[in-house]
């Protein structure tokens, strides 16, 4: 059995007007993230995981910025194609680990929907998922409010070929 280890990490800025999204799941609050698709902050960082696994880049490179038919995409729908690239290569998912950093609002209330929402993306036993909150302590953005930031892992399985 082949193993590997991917890391992913990913912020956005916390603004008005914009829906919080994390997980594929619409949590409420005065305040969304920012970004050129949904900025689904938590399912970016696990797809940028994914994708360091297997030295495949990170999601700019699939899913461009500045570009326009990006705009506004459902991130669990890029995850969808991140995923296909990893079983395209022969590759499962052996679990998942992340992070969620941010003040407020608080989201262990969220969290099993979040996991439950990957799970069924993904296809996977919701126990190879994990998503932890916590708070910056007040320190620097993520402490003043201003953004989110998630930090992910992934382990990924391959039969020796």
């Amino acid at each position: 059995m082949m193993i590997r280890i991917g890391n992913g990490y990913d912020l956005h800025r916390l603004v008005e007007g914009r829906k919080l999204i994390l997980g594929g799941i619409e949590i409420d609050h005065h305040l969304g993230l920012l970004g050129h698709s949904d900025a689904d902050v938590l399912t970016h960082a696990i797809m940028d995981a994914l994708l360091g696994a297997l030295s495949l880049g990170d999601i700019g490179h699939y899913f461009p910025p500045n570009d326009p038919q990006w705009a506004g995409a459902n991130s669990m729908e890029l995850l969808t194609q991140v995923h296909k690239l990893i079983l395209d290569r022969g590759w499962t998912i052996g679990n998942i680990d992340s992070v969620i950093v941010a003040e407020r609002p608080k989201l262990k209330p969220h969290l099993p929907s979040m996991i439950n929402s990957l799970s069924n993306k993904l296809a996977i036993a919701s126990d190879k998922i994990s998503i932890k909150a916590t708070t910056n302590e007040k320190l620097g953005p993520v402490g003043r409010e201003e953004a989110i930031c998630v930090h992910a892992v992934v382990l990924l399985l391959c039969q020796d070929k």
